[in-house]
Protein backbone atom coordinates (compact mmCIF):
# COMPACT_ATOMS: atom_id res chain seq x y z
CA UNK A 1 0.00 0.00 0.00
CA UNK A 2 3.04 2.29 1.04
CA UNK A 3 4.33 1.52 -2.58
CA UNK A 4 1.10 3.19 -4.15
CA UNK A 5 1.62 6.55 -2.53
CA UNK A 6 2.66 8.68 -4.91
CA UNK A 7 2.36 12.47 -3.94
CA UNK A 8 4.87 14.30 -4.26
CA UNK A 9 6.75 12.51 -7.11
CA UNK A 10 8.02 14.20 -10.15
CA UNK A 11 8.20 12.04 -13.34
CA UNK A 12 10.06 14.22 -16.30
CA UNK A 13 8.49 14.71 -19.66
CA UNK A 14 8.36 16.96 -22.58
CA UNK A 15 4.34 17.34 -22.70
CA UNK A 16 2.48 20.18 -22.79
CA UNK A 17 1.94 20.28 -19.64
CA UNK A 18 5.64 19.58 -18.29
CA UNK A 19 6.61 22.88 -20.41
CA UNK A 20 4.14 25.39 -19.17
CA UNK A 21 4.87 27.85 -16.64
CA UNK A 22 4.49 26.85 -13.45
CA UNK A 23 2.87 29.55 -12.20
CA UNK A 24 0.84 29.36 -14.66
CA UNK A 25 0.05 25.40 -13.39
CA UNK A 26 -0.27 26.87 -9.91
CA UNK A 27 -2.97 29.03 -10.96
CA UNK A 28 -5.26 26.73 -13.23
CA UNK A 29 -4.91 24.30 -10.52
CA UNK A 30 -6.70 26.67 -7.99
CA UNK A 31 -9.15 27.25 -10.74
CA UNK A 32 -9.82 23.66 -11.58
CA UNK A 33 -10.42 23.00 -7.61
CA UNK A 34 -13.36 25.80 -8.14
CA UNK A 35 -14.15 24.52 -11.00
CA UNK A 36 -15.19 21.14 -9.31
CA UNK A 37 -16.84 22.63 -6.00
CA UNK A 38 -18.75 25.36 -7.57
CA UNK A 39 -21.62 23.29 -9.54
CA UNK A 40 -23.95 20.83 -7.76
CA UNK A 41 -25.33 18.96 -11.08
CA UNK A 42 -23.91 16.03 -12.80
CA UNK A 43 -23.43 17.99 -15.89
CA UNK A 44 -20.95 20.51 -13.98
CA UNK A 45 -19.32 17.85 -12.12
CA UNK A 46 -18.85 16.34 -16.25
CA UNK A 47 -17.19 19.20 -17.05
CA UNK A 48 -14.63 19.27 -14.61
CA UNK A 49 -14.44 15.40 -15.82
CA UNK A 50 -13.92 16.38 -19.64
CA UNK A 51 -11.29 18.98 -17.81
CA UNK A 52 -8.89 16.17 -15.99
CA UNK A 53 -9.00 13.95 -18.61
CA UNK A 54 -8.00 16.40 -21.62
CA UNK A 55 -4.86 17.10 -19.30
CA UNK A 56 -3.63 13.74 -17.77
CA UNK A 57 -3.62 12.85 -21.40
CA UNK A 58 -1.63 16.02 -21.91
CA UNK A 59 0.60 14.90 -19.89
CA UNK A 60 1.63 11.38 -20.73
CA UNK A 61 1.65 10.33 -17.74
CA UNK A 62 0.31 6.76 -17.52
CA UNK A 63 -3.18 6.39 -15.93
CA UNK A 64 -1.39 4.06 -13.68
CA UNK A 65 0.06 6.58 -11.65
CA UNK A 66 -3.09 8.65 -10.76
CA UNK A 67 -4.70 5.46 -10.38
CA UNK A 68 -2.09 4.85 -7.71
CA UNK A 69 -2.42 8.11 -6.02
CA UNK A 70 -6.31 7.35 -5.18
CA UNK A 71 -6.13 3.74 -4.16
CA UNK A 72 -4.74 4.61 -1.18
CA UNK A 73 -7.94 6.61 -0.04
CA UNK A 74 -10.14 4.47 -1.64
CA UNK A 75 -10.85 3.11 1.98
CA UNK A 76 -11.72 6.58 3.48
CA UNK A 77 -14.16 7.33 0.40
CA UNK A 78 -15.99 4.59 1.28
CA UNK A 79 -16.40 4.76 4.90
CA UNK A 80 -17.36 8.73 4.25
CA UNK A 81 -20.20 7.49 1.19
CA UNK A 82 -21.65 5.05 3.54
CA UNK A 83 -21.75 7.63 6.81
CA UNK A 84 -23.83 10.02 3.46
CA UNK A 85 -25.60 7.18 2.24
CA UNK A 86 -27.27 6.15 5.72
CA UNK A 87 -27.58 9.15 7.65
CA UNK A 88 -28.30 11.95 5.10
CA UNK A 89 -32.86 12.03 5.65
CA UNK A 90 -33.49 14.33 3.13
CA UNK A 91 -34.92 13.06 -0.77
CA UNK A 92 -36.95 10.41 -1.07
CA UNK A 93 -37.13 7.44 0.89
CA UNK A 94 -35.68 4.00 -0.85
CA UNK A 95 -34.58 1.87 2.47
CA UNK A 96 -35.40 2.30 5.97
CA UNK A 97 -34.52 0.03 8.94
CA UNK A 98 -34.88 2.00 12.30
CA UNK A 99 -32.51 5.46 12.69
CA UNK A 100 -30.75 4.56 9.19
CA UNK A 101 -32.15 5.39 5.90
CA UNK A 102 -31.28 5.39 1.93
CA UNK A 103 -32.47 8.33 0.39
CA UNK A 104 -31.98 9.71 -3.42
CA UNK A 105 -30.10 12.53 -1.73
CA UNK A 106 -28.32 10.39 0.17
CA UNK A 107 -26.71 8.31 -2.86
CA UNK A 108 -26.39 11.60 -5.02
CA UNK A 109 -24.40 13.39 -1.79
CA UNK A 110 -22.52 9.92 -1.78
CA UNK A 111 -21.78 9.57 -5.35
CA UNK A 112 -20.73 13.58 -6.31
CA UNK A 113 -18.52 13.33 -3.05
CA UNK A 114 -16.47 9.88 -4.40
CA UNK A 115 -16.23 11.39 -8.41
CA UNK A 116 -15.34 15.14 -7.25
CA UNK A 117 -12.49 13.39 -4.11
CA UNK A 118 -11.41 10.91 -6.99
CA UNK A 119 -11.00 14.24 -10.06
CA UNK A 120 -9.48 16.32 -7.45
CA UNK A 121 -6.52 14.50 -6.46
CA UNK A 122 -6.04 13.00 -10.11
CA UNK A 123 -6.41 16.73 -11.47
CA UNK A 124 -4.05 18.11 -8.50
CA UNK A 125 -1.37 15.12 -8.68
CA UNK A 126 -0.39 16.86 -12.27
CA UNK A 127 0.99 19.93 -10.68
CA UNK A 128 3.42 17.61 -8.93
CA UNK A 129 3.66 14.76 -11.49
CA UNK A 130 4.69 17.42 -13.83
CA UNK A 131 6.82 20.37 -11.91
CA UNK A 132 10.40 19.81 -10.14
CA UNK A 133 10.60 20.92 -7.03
CA UNK A 134 13.40 23.30 -7.63
CA UNK A 135 10.92 24.84 -10.63
CA UNK A 136 7.58 24.86 -7.83
CA UNK A 137 9.23 26.42 -4.94
CA UNK A 138 10.20 29.45 -7.28
CA UNK A 139 6.79 29.19 -8.69
CA UNK A 140 5.21 29.34 -5.73
CA UNK A 141 7.76 32.24 -4.18
CA UNK A 142 6.95 34.49 -7.42
CA UNK A 143 3.54 34.14 -6.53
CA UNK A 144 3.81 34.94 -3.05
CA UNK A 145 6.42 37.37 -3.89
CA UNK A 146 3.52 40.01 -3.14
CA UNK A 147 3.42 39.10 0.65
CA UNK A 148 7.23 40.86 0.91
CA UNK A 149 5.74 43.91 1.25
CA UNK A 150 4.57 42.59 4.73
CA UNK A 151 8.07 41.32 5.68
CA UNK A 152 6.72 38.04 5.79
CA UNK A 153 9.30 35.43 4.66
CA UNK A 154 8.08 34.53 1.72
CA UNK A 155 11.21 32.29 0.04
CA UNK A 156 11.46 30.60 3.63
CA UNK A 157 7.94 29.55 3.10
CA UNK A 158 8.10 28.27 -0.04
CA UNK A 159 11.49 26.62 0.17
CA UNK A 160 9.50 24.90 3.61
CA UNK A 161 6.76 23.67 1.28
CA UNK A 162 8.86 22.47 -1.68
CA UNK A 163 11.17 20.36 0.84
CA UNK A 164 8.14 18.80 2.37
CA UNK A 165 6.36 18.03 -0.85
CA UNK A 166 10.04 16.73 -2.14
CA UNK A 167 10.60 13.98 1.29
CA UNK A 168 7.17 12.47 0.96
CA UNK A 169 8.05 10.15 -1.00
CA UNK A 170 11.09 9.30 0.67
CA UNK A 171 9.31 8.94 4.19
CA UNK A 172 7.29 6.54 2.33
CA UNK A 173 10.12 4.66 1.27
CA UNK A 174 11.83 4.53 5.05
CA UNK A 175 8.45 3.51 6.43
CA UNK A 176 8.30 0.15 4.05
CA UNK A 177 11.73 -0.53 4.79
CA UNK A 178 11.34 0.46 8.61
CA UNK A 179 8.16 -2.28 8.44
CA UNK A 180 9.94 -4.98 6.32
CA UNK A 181 12.70 -4.75 8.98
CA UNK A 182 10.52 -4.93 11.88
CA UNK A 183 8.23 -7.99 10.02
CA UNK A 184 11.88 -9.90 9.71
CA UNK A 185 12.08 -9.24 13.73
CA UNK A 186 8.78 -11.00 14.06
CA UNK A 187 6.44 -7.78 14.47
CA UNK A 188 2.91 -8.57 13.84
CA UNK A 189 1.68 -5.25 12.29
CA UNK A 190 -0.24 -6.76 9.81
CA UNK A 191 -2.37 -9.76 12.06
CA UNK A 192 -3.95 -9.32 15.31
CA UNK A 193 -6.78 -6.93 16.65
CA UNK A 194 -6.77 -3.20 15.95
CA UNK A 195 -5.67 -2.77 19.43
CA UNK A 196 -2.79 -5.08 18.75
CA UNK A 197 -1.65 -3.57 15.43
CA UNK A 198 -2.51 0.18 16.56
CA UNK A 199 0.40 -0.75 19.33
CA UNK A 200 2.96 -2.80 17.29
CA UNK A 201 2.94 0.74 14.75
CA UNK A 202 5.03 2.02 17.60
CA UNK A 203 8.29 0.01 16.54
CA UNK A 204 7.77 1.37 13.37
CA UNK A 205 6.97 5.25 14.50
CA UNK A 206 9.38 5.75 16.64
CA UNK A 207 12.18 4.66 14.15
CA UNK A 208 10.46 6.96 11.57
CA UNK A 209 10.58 10.01 13.61
CA UNK A 210 14.45 9.71 14.39
CA UNK A 211 15.37 9.06 10.54
CA UNK A 212 13.31 11.98 9.71
CA UNK A 213 14.94 14.57 12.61
CA UNK A 214 18.62 12.57 11.19
CA UNK A 215 17.70 13.70 7.44
CA UNK A 216 16.04 17.21 8.60
CA UNK A 217 19.55 17.67 10.54
CA UNK A 218 21.46 16.36 7.48
CA UNK A 219 19.71 18.83 4.98
CA UNK A 220 20.20 22.13 7.46
CA UNK A 221 24.26 21.18 7.83
CA UNK A 222 24.14 20.66 4.29
CA UNK A 223 22.58 23.78 3.10
CA UNK A 224 24.96 25.87 5.88
CA UNK A 225 27.89 24.26 4.52
CA UNK A 226 26.46 25.60 1.19
CA UNK A 227 26.25 29.21 2.61
CA UNK A 228 22.50 29.16 2.28
CA UNK A 229 20.88 32.47 4.46
CA UNK A 230 17.71 32.63 2.77
CA UNK A 231 16.40 34.71 -0.03
CA UNK A 232 18.39 37.83 -0.13
CA UNK A 233 20.25 38.41 -2.49
CA UNK A 234 19.51 35.06 -4.25
CA UNK A 235 19.84 34.37 -8.19
CA UNK A 236 17.63 31.57 -9.95
CA UNK A 237 19.50 29.26 -12.69
CA UNK A 238 16.27 29.22 -14.38
CA UNK A 239 14.31 32.16 -15.26
CA UNK A 240 10.46 31.81 -14.87
CA UNK A 241 9.04 33.06 -18.47
CA UNK A 242 5.33 33.19 -19.75
CA UNK A 243 5.06 32.33 -23.61
CA UNK A 244 1.69 32.60 -25.70
CA UNK A 245 0.82 28.29 -24.39
CA UNK A 246 0.50 29.41 -20.60
CA UNK A 247 -2.32 31.80 -21.48
CA UNK A 248 -4.10 29.63 -23.81
CA UNK A 249 -4.01 27.00 -21.23
CA UNK A 250 -5.19 29.61 -18.75
CA UNK A 251 -7.60 30.80 -20.90
CA UNK A 252 -8.83 27.49 -21.70
CA UNK A 253 -9.38 27.01 -18.20
CA UNK A 254 -11.44 30.04 -17.26
CA UNK A 255 -13.87 28.79 -20.25
CA UNK A 256 -14.40 25.63 -18.61
CA UNK A 257 -15.07 27.70 -15.42
CA UNK A 258 -17.80 29.75 -17.09
CA UNK A 259 -19.11 27.11 -18.94
CA UNK A 260 -19.47 25.09 -15.22
CA UNK A 261 -20.88 28.42 -13.66
CA UNK A 262 -23.77 29.24 -16.43
CA UNK A 263 -24.44 25.51 -16.42
CA UNK A 264 -24.96 25.74 -12.65
CA UNK A 265 -27.52 28.62 -12.77
CA UNK A 266 -29.34 26.83 -16.32
CA UNK A 267 -30.08 23.77 -14.81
Amino acid sequence: MLKDITIGQFFPGESVIHRLDPRFKIIITLIFIVMLFTGDSIICLAIGGVFTILSIILSRIPVKMFAKSIKPLLPFLLITAVLNLLFVSSGEIYWQWKFLKVTSDGINISVFMIIRIILLIAGSSLLTYTTSPITLTDAIERLLSPLKKFKLPVHELSMMMSIALRFIPTLIEETDKIMSAQKARGAEIDTGSLTTRTKNLISVMIPLFVSAFRRADELATAMECRCYNGGDGRTRLRQLKSSARDYIALGITVLFLVAVIVTDRIV
